[in-house]
Protein backbone atom coordinates (compact mmCIF):
# COMPACT_ATOMS: atom_id res chain seq x y z
CA UNK A 1 0.00 0.00 0.00
CA UNK A 2 1.34 2.96 -1.12
CA UNK A 3 0.78 6.63 0.91
CA UNK A 4 1.71 8.67 -2.10
CA UNK A 5 -0.50 9.04 -4.75
CA UNK A 6 0.35 7.87 -7.97
CA UNK A 7 0.33 11.68 -10.14
CA UNK A 8 2.86 12.26 -7.11
CA UNK A 9 4.86 9.29 -7.80
CA UNK A 10 5.04 10.08 -11.37
CA UNK A 11 5.97 13.91 -11.07
CA UNK A 12 8.45 12.71 -8.37
CA UNK A 13 10.15 10.05 -10.74
CA UNK A 14 9.79 12.50 -13.84
CA UNK A 15 11.54 15.60 -12.01
CA UNK A 16 14.34 13.13 -9.94
CA UNK A 17 17.23 14.69 -11.31
CA UNK A 18 16.07 18.28 -11.30
CA UNK A 19 15.15 17.80 -7.43
CA UNK A 20 18.92 15.69 -6.58
CA UNK A 21 20.89 18.61 -8.71
CA UNK A 22 18.57 21.23 -6.92
CA UNK A 23 19.71 19.27 -3.32
CA UNK A 24 23.31 19.17 -4.39
CA UNK A 25 23.05 23.53 -4.71
CA UNK A 26 21.19 23.57 -1.19
CA UNK A 27 23.91 21.49 0.29
CA UNK A 28 26.78 23.94 -1.11
CA UNK A 29 24.68 27.24 -0.05
CA UNK A 30 24.55 25.47 3.84
CA UNK A 31 28.34 24.86 3.49
CA UNK A 32 28.78 28.21 1.96
CA UNK A 33 26.68 29.82 4.87
CA UNK A 34 27.86 27.73 7.64
CA UNK A 35 31.39 26.92 7.12
CA UNK A 36 34.05 28.65 8.59
CA UNK A 37 38.00 28.96 7.48
CA UNK A 38 38.83 28.85 4.24
CA UNK A 39 38.51 25.11 2.59
CA UNK A 40 34.47 24.66 3.39
CA UNK A 41 33.14 27.84 1.93
CA UNK A 42 35.46 26.93 -1.55
CA UNK A 43 34.40 23.74 -1.08
CA UNK A 44 30.89 24.92 -0.91
CA UNK A 45 30.69 27.27 -3.79
CA UNK A 46 32.22 24.60 -5.55
CA UNK A 47 29.04 22.06 -5.12
CA UNK A 48 26.63 24.91 -5.73
CA UNK A 49 28.40 25.74 -9.18
CA UNK A 50 28.25 22.20 -9.83
CA UNK A 51 24.78 21.65 -8.82
CA UNK A 52 23.72 24.71 -10.92
CA UNK A 53 25.58 23.03 -13.91
CA UNK A 54 23.47 19.61 -13.37
CA UNK A 55 20.31 21.91 -12.56
CA UNK A 56 20.43 23.43 -16.12
CA UNK A 57 21.33 20.18 -18.00
CA UNK A 58 18.50 18.50 -15.89
CA UNK A 59 15.86 21.08 -17.05
CA UNK A 60 16.62 20.61 -20.60
CA UNK A 61 16.52 17.06 -20.42
CA UNK A 62 13.63 17.09 -18.99
CA UNK A 63 11.97 19.51 -21.90
CA UNK A 64 13.16 17.31 -24.34
CA UNK A 65 11.27 14.42 -22.92
CA UNK A 66 8.06 14.93 -24.65
CA UNK A 67 4.73 12.91 -23.42
CA UNK A 68 2.75 11.50 -25.99
CA UNK A 69 2.04 7.79 -27.69
CA UNK A 70 3.80 7.44 -31.06
CA UNK A 71 5.11 3.97 -32.29
CA UNK A 72 8.21 2.42 -32.13
CA UNK A 73 11.62 2.02 -30.15
CA UNK A 74 14.63 4.08 -29.53
CA UNK A 75 17.82 2.81 -28.62
CA UNK A 76 21.39 4.35 -28.56
CA UNK A 77 24.30 2.05 -28.22
CA UNK A 78 27.63 2.95 -28.81
CA UNK A 79 27.65 6.19 -30.74
CA UNK A 80 24.66 4.47 -32.90
CA UNK A 81 20.96 5.73 -32.79
CA UNK A 82 18.32 2.92 -33.70
CA UNK A 83 14.51 3.30 -34.66
CA UNK A 84 12.41 0.50 -34.48
CA UNK A 85 9.31 1.39 -35.87
CA UNK A 86 6.19 -0.69 -36.89
CA UNK A 87 6.51 0.12 -40.30
CA UNK A 88 10.01 1.43 -40.61
CA UNK A 89 13.18 1.94 -38.74
CA UNK A 90 16.83 1.89 -39.34
CA UNK A 91 20.03 2.97 -37.69
CA UNK A 92 22.19 5.89 -38.19
CA UNK A 93 25.98 6.54 -36.72
CA UNK A 94 26.64 9.67 -34.95
CA UNK A 95 30.14 9.96 -37.27
CA UNK A 96 28.06 9.44 -40.00
CA UNK A 97 24.81 11.99 -38.83
CA UNK A 98 25.02 15.46 -41.36
CA UNK A 99 21.68 17.11 -40.47
CA UNK A 100 19.25 17.33 -38.10
CA UNK A 101 15.85 18.57 -38.77
CA UNK A 102 12.60 18.63 -36.80
CA UNK A 103 9.48 18.47 -38.43
CA UNK A 104 6.10 18.74 -38.29
CA UNK A 105 3.71 16.13 -40.48
CA UNK A 106 0.08 15.71 -40.07
CA UNK A 107 0.31 17.41 -36.38
CA UNK A 108 3.05 14.88 -35.55
CA UNK A 109 6.86 16.13 -34.80
CA UNK A 110 9.34 13.95 -36.07
CA UNK A 111 13.13 13.76 -36.25
CA UNK A 112 14.54 14.01 -39.28
CA UNK A 113 18.19 12.72 -39.36
CA UNK A 114 20.13 12.50 -42.97
CA UNK A 115 23.51 10.14 -43.07
CA UNK A 116 26.74 11.17 -45.40
CA UNK A 117 24.84 9.22 -47.86
CA UNK A 118 21.88 10.82 -47.71
CA UNK A 119 19.75 8.23 -46.31
CA UNK A 120 17.00 9.66 -43.61
CA UNK A 121 16.06 8.12 -40.64
CA UNK A 122 12.71 9.68 -39.29
CA UNK A 123 11.93 9.29 -35.36
CA UNK A 124 8.80 10.64 -33.87
CA UNK A 125 9.27 12.77 -31.04
CA UNK A 126 7.26 10.93 -28.83
CA UNK A 127 8.47 7.59 -29.27
CA UNK A 128 9.58 5.42 -26.54
CA UNK A 129 13.29 5.84 -25.60
CA UNK A 130 13.24 9.26 -27.96
CA UNK A 131 14.90 11.07 -24.54
CA UNK A 132 17.98 9.51 -25.01
CA UNK A 133 18.87 11.34 -28.11
CA UNK A 134 19.39 14.37 -26.07
CA UNK A 135 22.78 12.69 -24.72
CA UNK A 136 23.56 11.34 -28.53
CA UNK A 137 22.82 15.04 -29.81
CA UNK A 138 24.72 16.39 -27.12
CA UNK A 139 28.11 14.42 -28.28
CA UNK A 140 27.80 16.15 -32.03
CA UNK A 141 30.20 18.97 -32.53
CA UNK A 142 28.84 22.59 -32.59
CA UNK A 143 25.36 21.76 -31.96
CA UNK A 144 23.71 24.37 -29.60
CA UNK A 145 21.58 21.86 -27.09
CA UNK A 146 19.76 25.43 -25.93
CA UNK A 147 18.12 26.01 -29.31
CA UNK A 148 17.39 22.48 -30.06
CA UNK A 149 15.69 22.69 -26.53
CA UNK A 150 13.41 26.16 -27.71
CA UNK A 151 12.67 23.83 -30.99
CA UNK A 152 10.37 21.00 -29.00
CA UNK A 153 8.89 24.17 -27.50
CA UNK A 154 7.54 25.76 -29.90
CA UNK A 155 5.18 25.13 -32.50
CA UNK A 156 5.50 27.64 -35.14
CA UNK A 157 2.51 27.21 -38.32
CA UNK A 158 3.57 27.39 -41.28
CA UNK A 159 5.00 30.44 -43.14
CA UNK A 160 1.77 30.37 -45.68
CA UNK A 161 -2.00 30.52 -44.20
CA UNK A 162 -3.02 28.71 -47.28
CA UNK A 163 -0.70 25.81 -46.99
CA UNK A 164 -3.56 22.63 -46.20
CA UNK A 165 -2.98 21.10 -42.87
CA UNK A 166 -1.06 18.29 -44.48
CA UNK A 167 1.92 20.42 -44.95
CA UNK A 168 5.22 20.24 -42.95
CA UNK A 169 7.14 22.49 -41.11
CA UNK A 170 10.98 21.66 -41.45
CA UNK A 171 13.28 23.56 -39.09
CA UNK A 172 16.79 22.56 -39.62
CA UNK A 173 18.36 21.79 -36.08
CA UNK A 174 21.92 21.16 -37.16
CA UNK A 175 24.15 20.65 -39.80
CA UNK A 176 27.78 19.06 -39.71
CA UNK A 177 30.60 21.74 -40.83
CA UNK A 178 32.15 20.41 -43.58
CA UNK A 179 29.55 18.35 -45.06
CA UNK A 180 28.86 18.55 -48.53
CA UNK A 181 30.31 18.70 -51.82
CA UNK A 182 33.46 21.78 -52.76
CA UNK A 183 33.07 22.87 -56.21
CA UNK A 184 36.36 24.64 -57.35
Amino acid sequence: MSFIRPELAEALSRNREVIAAGAVVALGLWLLATGSGYLVPVVGLMLMAIGLGWEVQALRRLRFHQDGDAPGIVRVMEAQIAYYGPRVGGFVGLPDLVEIRLLTLRGRRIWKLRQADGQLLHIPVEADGAEALFDAFAALPGIDMAALVAALGTDAPPSDARVIALAEVDRLIWMRKGAGIVTV
